[in-house]
This record gives structure tokens, sequence and C-alpha cells, in this order.
């Protein structure tokens, strides 16, 4: 696994506040305003240039916090990672102290998205903003885990995931990224422990495999290595990105062997660059 970036498509919590969101801070609290909220958001995940004009629009129409949060979502939708972070934070700071829960998923949308523009310090000062707010969010922290592994800082990556799996202790997605990122700070035998729980859990998880196969190659057992990854290419489509990393394994080479980044399981789907050989990214579909 890659510790990889989440595309537009794959953005956890843009578009995660439904009704959740309304009430004081977000919404008038009118059936009207949330019907045009809904409609703004689902345009903005479908269609986000065709969303932006009808977002801002709508907030000079006097739409609101609601209206600038589709704003900052069209925006993130296009591509447009710093500007939509800037919004989202701003939206945020403009709520004062009321709804910390919605404000902590605000902050860490602002993490997301500077995350997607590539600036993880950015990223890690709004998502230590969420975890102010709410620290007992297991993917709050696996959020700040990752843009810490982005930065190569492993142990204050490994940290936070375990801060993670202290909240969700048998979460397969998490064990992996922890195990990926012990790896990457040089310790394959707590890498072997990780994959191991992991796939204690879900024995035919194929990320899973890939970092017992890259934590045992690490350790100079190029045949326990070796069966993991055959293993692999059995289990996952030929020509995929898993498929990939493990004939890579299969001819010796650790991810990120050829200067890439450092690498991480990738549970989520390739960054818009495309995926990276060596970095963590965030479980999907946990918020």
């Amino acid at each position: 696994m890659l510790f990889v970036r989440l595309a537009p498509g794959a953005l956890l919590l843009l578009a995660a506040l439904p009704v959740a969101a309304q009430g004081p801070g977000l919404f008038d609290e009118t059936p009207d305003h949330l019907r045009l909220y809904t409609e703004c958001m689902n345009l903005a995940r479908s269609d986000p240039l065709k969303a932006l004009p009808v977002a801002e629009k709508w907030h000079g129409q006097g739409g609101g916090l609601a209206a600038r949060h589709c704003v900052a979502t069209a925006m993130y939708g296009a591509g447009r990672f710093l500007q939509a972070a800037a919004q989202f934070e701003t939206i945020a700071r403009d709520m004062g102290r009321e709804r910390p829960g919605l404000r902590a998923e605000l902050w860490a949308q602002a993490g997301q998205a500077y995350g997607e523009a590539g600036a993880a310090e950015k990223a890690i000062e709004a998502q230590s903003r969420a975890l102010d707010l709410k620290n007992d969010d297991a993917d709050l922290w696996v959020d700040r885990g990752l843009s810490f592994a982005a930065m190569r800082a492993w142990p204050r990556a490994i940290s936070d995931f375990d801060r993670a799996l202290a909240l969700r202790s048998n979460d397969v997605e998490i064990l992996v990224l922890r195990a990926a990122a012990w790896r990457n700070a040089g310790n394959p035998a707590r890498a072997l422990e990780d994959a191991a729980r992991a796939l204690r859990i879900a024995p035919d998880h194929s990320e899973a495999m890939l970092e017992r196969g890259f934590a045992n190659l690490a350790r100079g057992d190029r045949l326990s290595a070796n069966a993991d990854f055959s293993s692999v290419l059995r289990l996952v489509p030929p020509g995929s990105d898993a498929a990939r990393r493990a004939e890579a394994g299969l001819r010796g080479e650790q991810p990120g062997a050829t200067g890439a980044a450092p690498s991480v399981p990738s549970t989520s789907g390739p960054s818009p660059a495309g995926p990276s050989p060596a970095g963590p990214s965030r479980p999907a579909g946990k918020r």
C-alpha cells in the first residue's frame, strides 16, 4: 500500500454535512434553506464547475455559511484546493464558538484540501485545530497521521495512528497504515506485527498482505515475502496498482526504492497526480 491522498471523488466528508449541519451556525432553520443546500451540494459533487457559479450566486442572495460551504466544496471538486481550504477555515472561524463538532469537521475538510494541494504543514495545522475540538474521532487522528507521513515524520505519524487505534482497535485499514509507517521508520519487525494482526482480522486483505510481504522483504525473508506477493497477485486484478506493487516486491524492490515519496497503504484511490509508491492514504468511507 501507499500513502496516497484522496482523489476529489473520494473525499470522505466534503459532502457530509446534511442534516447534521442544521441549526445555528450553518443553516437558517427553514426547509427551503435546507433544500437549496442539499441541491447545491449534490451539484457540487456531480459537476463542481457547474456548481461553483450557482453556489456563488446563492451566496450573493443571502445563502450565508451554507452557500459558502457549497462554494468551498465545488472549489475542492474543481481542483482549487488552496482556495477551498481557505474557505473551509474561514467558515469554521466565522462560526465562533458554536457547534464544536461541526467546526471540527470544517477544519478537517480544510486539512484534506491542504493535503491535496501538497501543503502538509498547513494540513497539520488545520487537523490539529479539528482535534482540539474533537479528539475522540479516530478518523481525525488518521488524517493528521497521513499528513505527518507526507512529511516523512514517521514517529509522529505512528503516534497519531496509535491514537486512532486506541479508539478503533480492530480497524484493519489503520493497522495497515501503521504497519507501513513502521516500515518507513526502519522497523520492519513492528511493521510485521501490525500487518499480521490485520490479516488475523481480514485474512484476504490484499493491502495487509502487501505490507507483510514488504516487512518480510526488509527483514531478509524473501521466501515469506514472495509467498505474500504471489497471494496478492491471485487476489487483485491484473494491472492494478496492488498487482504492480506485488510484482515489484517479487523483484525484491521496496516501495519508494526509486526515490519516490515515502510509502504507506493506499486504501482510498490515487491522488490527482497519480499513485505514489510510498505514503499512506486515509481509509475510505469512515466518516
